[in-house]
């Protein structure tokens, strides 16, 4: 009868120390350090907005409040330009934001293909006919493409609503390095000079 009040009072006790254990445990989890990890953790994350950061497929993340140039097409299409960046890669990347300045619906994107036979077939409904124009280097310099003749620009836009804004860019070979300024053309729309950064 001792030996097993013995056997209890000792289990007894050792739950009770493991007990103690897992408070201190837990404890431990909630202190500053955790909560350090979990800011560190969420400012890590996308942004709300679900825009991920870093690089994109149109080059760096142009600042859509930027501004460089605003030109006007046809239908009360308007293109704002946020940003024209030279990369190491030999490129350069033409970024903004197309508006449907109208109250009705914009469908003629096909307009803005250009007439190349090759990009059109492989792009479909895309901003392919953008050229920029080295008027120092007497160059004129076509929307890139890829091994499947798809353009390196802006694909798949069916329609731009009433009010509406879309991203479009356009991917060009880099004039040479002192070329800092080239024309800007897109089909049906004004042409614009505009300033390559980096």
């Amino acid at each position: 009868m001792s030996i097993r009040r013995t056997m209890k009072g000792r289990r007894g006790v050792a739950a009770a120390a493991i007990a103690a254990a897992l408070a201190l445990t837990v404890a431990g989890c909630g202190s500053g350090d955790g909560d350090a990890k979990a800011k560190e953790s969420a400012s890590s994350k996308p942004s709300a907005s679900g825009t991920p950061q870093g690089d994109t497929a149109a080059g760096d993340e142009a600042d859509p409040n930027a501004k460089l140039a605003v030109v006007k097409g046809a239908g009360g299409m308007e293109y704002t330009i946020n940003s024209v960046v030279r990369d190491k890669g030999g490129f350069v990347t033409v970024t903004g934001q197309m508006k449907n300045t109208t109250d009705k619906a914009f469908y003629e994107v096909p307009s803005w293909r250009g007439n190349e036979q090759e990009i059109i077939s492989g792009s479909g409904n895309a901003v392919s006919g953008g050229t920029l124009v080295d008027s120092q280097g007497k160059k004129r310099y076509y929307v890139l493409r890829d091994t499947d003749g798809r353009c390196l620009c802006t694909m798949g836009i069916q329609s731009v609503g009433a009010g509406e804004s879309v991203p479009v860019f356009m991917q060009f070979p880099a004039p040479p390095a002192e070329t800092t300024v080239v024309d800007f053309m897109l089909p049906t729309f004004a042409t614009t000079s505009i300033k390559i950064s980096g």
